[in-house]
């Protein structure tokens, strides 16, 4: 036996992978328990329908996938029957032609079809109610029992061994730290302890004293006599009625998301040998069966062999949960992963177990991601609800979250009387623009999906912002104070954070093979006191994981609030509210100064996010509306008017800011995403900026770049540039094509869009603007 003793709870699918996986690579000493039989366990694994769709607007969901494929297929677990998704809408077909894009984004080759050839692949249909389909030939069936029982068994032939019939009471801990897993009849010490419970990981988690914000939900799956079908039939998707289909030789199996949410509580489940099937509803069924027999005329007389609402799980996001806590040491999760992303999934945790990093990113995957407000049971339910809703639905990237105001700015009432249109990112409100702000004369055209929760206003709020002086709200911006020697700080950050008390430094976290974990900005307070602008809760995790005696991180954004004031005007208005010498020669760029605004204490930045003048200012949260009523009033004669986050994110891809999670990653490294020079050995890809023809079409990001026809790489960010006068966005591509004047082209839903590589950035590239 070698590696740390392990102890994982539950032998489903996603169990069973992560044994193989963890005893490949040489950790042996492994048990696996489980309170069902072995491998019928009687989870979401003993009934799931086993369908794997690899194409996702997520490369890392996609990247999950795509290995569960590849793993089945050598285990001789996959039937690749491929999907077929239909469209009876334009609003689908549209979509149909997004997620097209994605999969040529993400590796996964795909087709849009016309109705006659959805109907030579899948003859049952009525063709009639076709306008055209996505056909994904690598997409097929994982047997899930069976695909557990010989993941199993490999893991049991290096060593490990599963026990069923054994339920778990309890975890055991000390000095904040996992030490085993009790049973009703013995302890097993462990090392590690991973949480592989589905369903019934929040009851695991809370043994542990670990939320695992999940909500079990039941949705409805039924099993035909036979009517037709076969078993080479791709598995069917009739998303604009929430349904699904599969072959069971000559029967169908149908399943529907198209009745309400129907949320389950573990304590009603059957204590039965398949507590994850509940009793069938047949009622919510009949829009669902109509819908079925009206797609596959075959249908019509079919009686049904089984029927039952099965349940599995759903989070917030609709992302898995991942990754070790950060309140217990050793306590891993990987919950809230289907069939189709579970060797995937399987896959990274192993890596990141054993090797202390993920292969890839799964920034979105991962369990401490979550605000404390975003981890409350209310919460979980709601959001998990809206993500039950929108499995089949046609969501749009900006489209806003059942639950609101959660957290929100000191500014928010002056916000709303102002006109603030309202998005959210990570529970925060945050205006996107300002309904008082005046719109543009002639607004320039914009198509439909992208004007979407965007206004023409962000352009008046992107100009007058280079123009005169804007008030934009920082406050939403994760604030970690840490006090402690500058050593630790300098071990953890790319750059020299070893700099004189007063000095600012924007910089990045790395991992251990070079990647960029986050990018920070960094100011000396103190000789052992730092300001960090971080991007959320992960950073503050990493921080506080690293962090040794002596050193202490806080999460100070909640009691904190600020601004960004930026314009050539910023000067000129903020000079006589302080006593702090704000001129060019005494307050330099990359500088910071603690101080007053009137009457409010204010730690005082100056950097800028959008390339202008100016500075981020920070207070208590007691002093938010005296600082922006402070602020206000003086600006009146400046002309200072609001801005919201369209505005800022078109002003910062002018001006080549890039934005973690969205531009770069873990998997990219600092000179691939352009945050230090590439030196003598160049990088095989670049973050690299292009310059759209004015179309009126606007990409999002996530959409294929093209080179001679081929797939290349993707977008990550895109905005219409106010200040250059065309469409901007930052793709990924090989290095041999970012080159500038070099032609390329986006994919945008069924039509290409040319784009040109340009030298960045494209604003003030001399920052002559920041400096003065």
């Amino acid at each position: 036996m070698s590696g740390p003793t392990v102890v994982i709870i539950g032998a489903g699918i996603v169990g069973c992978a992560l044994a193989d996986e963890l005893t490949a690579r040489g950790w042996t000493d492994v048990t696996v328990l489980d309170q069902g039989p072995l491998f019928e366990t009687g989870g979401s694994s003993s009934h799931a329908p086993g369908l794997v769709f690899q194409t996702d607007p997520s490369r890392t969901m996609t990247r999950l996938a795509r290995y569960t494929v590849e793993k089945y297929a050598e285990l001789g677990c996959f039937a690749p029957v491929g999907s077929l998704e239909v469209a009876t809408t334009p609003a689908r077909l549209a979509e149909l032609h997004r997620r097209f894009g994605f999969g040529q984004s993400w590796g996964v080759p795909s087709s849009v079809l016309d109705p006659a050839a959805c109907a030579m692949l899948y003859p049952l249909l009525d063709k009639s109610l076709i306008t055209g389909g996505l056909y994904v030939p690598s997409d097929g069936l994982v047997p899930a029992v069976r695909a557990a029982q010989v993941q199993a068994a490999r893991a049991t032939s290096r060593g490990a061994r599963f026990l069923g019939n054994t339920a778990v009471t309890g975890i055991t801990a000390r000095s904040g730290r996992v030490t085993g897993v009790a049973t009703a009849d013995e302890e097993f010490p462990a090392d590690m302890v991973v949480s592989c419970a589905g369903l019934w990981g929040p009851a695991i988690g809370a043994m542990a004293g670990v939320p695992v914000p999940l909500l079990p939900m039941a949705h409805q799956f039924v099993r035909t006599v036979p009517a037709g079908a076969s078993d080479g039939l791709p598995i069917l998707r009739h998303q604009d009625r929430d349904l699904y289909f599969r072959a069971y030789g000559d029967r169908f199996g149908i399943g529907s998301h198209r009745h309400e949410p129907m949320p389950v509580d573990l304590a009603d489940l059957p204590g039965d040998a398949h507590p994850s099937k509940l009793p069938f509803t047949p009622e919510a069924f009949k829009q669902s069966w109509a819908a079925a027999v009206e797609l596959i005329p075959g249908l019509r007389g079919a009686g049904l062999e089984e029927a039952f609402d099965g349940v599995s799980s759903f989070t917030a996001d609709g992302f898995p949960l991942l990754g070790e806590a950060a309140s217990l040491s050793g306590f891993w999760v990987a919950e809230a992963v289907w069939v189709t992303h579970s060797a995937g999934a399987a896959k990274a945790v192993a890596g990141w177990m054993v090797d202390g990093r993920a292969a890839i990113d799964l920034h979105e995957c991962d369990l401490n991601r979550f605000d404390a407000a975003q981890l409350a049971p209310d919460y979980v339910r709601r959001r998990a609800i809206r993500t039950f809703t929108e499995v089949d639905g046609i969501p749009h990237p900006a489209d806003p979250p059942p639950v609101r105001n959660v957290r929100v700015s000191p500014f928010h009432p002056r916000q709303v009387e102002l006109g603030a249109v309202f998005g959210e990112a990570a529970g925060w409100e945050r205006p996107l623009w300002y309904a008082t702000n005046p719109p543009p004369e002639a607004p320039r055209p914009r198509d439909e999906w992208s004007a979407r929760h965007w206004s023409p206003i962000a352009e008046t709020e992107a100009r007058l912002t280079r123009r005169r002086v804007a008030l934009y709200d920082m406050t939403p911006l994760t604030r970690i104070e840490v006090t402690g020697p500058v050593a630790f700080l300098s071990g953890l950050v790319a750059g020299d954070v070893d700099r004189p008390v007063g000095t600012v430094v924007h910089t990045f976290l790395p991992d251990a093979a070079g990647g960029v974990r986050s990018d920070v900005t960094v100011a000396r307070l103190g000789e052992e006191r730092f300001q960090l602008g971080a991007n959320g809760p992960l950073d503050v995790d990493w921080l506080r994981r690293n962090a040794p005696r002596g050193v202490a991180v806080r999460d100070v954004t909640g009691g904190t609030c600020g601004v960004g004031l930026w314009g050539p005007a910023a000067r000129e208005l903020v000079a006589p509210l302080t006593g702090v010498d704000v001129s060019a020669e005494a307050f330099r760029w990359f500088r910071v100064r603690e101080g007053h605004i009137g009457t409010v204490p204010v730690t005082m930045l100056r950097l800028s996010r959008v390339g202008e003048l100016g500075w981020e200012i920070y207070t208590e949260a007691q002093y938010g509306l005296r600082l922006w009523d402070t602020l206000w009033e003086a600006g009146r004669e400046h002309g200072l008017i609001v801005a919201g986050r369209l505005a800022f994110d078109s002003l910062r891809l002018e001006k080549g800011r890039r934005a973690w999670g969205r531009d770069m990653t873990s998997e990219d490294d600092p000179y691939q995403a352009g945050l230090l020079p590439s030196g003598d050995t160049p990088p095989d890809r670049r973050l690299t900026c292009l310059v759209l023809a004015d179309t009126g079409d606007m990409p999002l990001g996530r959409e294929p770049v093209y080179a001679g026809g081929f797939p290349v790489g993707h977008v990550t960010s895109a905005a219409y540039g106010w200040s250059v006068g065309a469409p901007i966005a930052y793709a990924w591509i090989p290095s041999a094509l970012a080159v500038p004047g070099t032609q390329v082209e986006i994919g945008y839903f069924d039509r290409l869009l040319l784009a040109t590589v340009a030298e960045e950035p494209l604003f003030d590239p001399k920052h002559e603007r920041l400096r003065r």
